[in-house]
């Protein structure tokens, strides 16, 4: 699955998130923005902000 940061840009890892569902929350591991997962299409992942981070 592939999820880019809406803030940086920049892939997110998501090797932490092994069995990854709707609801879930995500931080960026590059600029600290909180991510809530929105829905899953193939293998983009869809997020909307919680948290605008650090």
């Amino acid at each position: 699955m592939k999820l880019v940061c809406p803030e940086c840009k920049n892939e997110v890892d998501l090797v932490n998130y092994p069995s990854l569902e709707v609801e879930n929350i995500i931080e960026c591991d590059m600029c600290g923005i909180t991510l809530m997962v929105t829905d899953m299409e193939g293998e983009n992942v869809l997020t909307e902000i919680v948290d605008e981070g650090k």
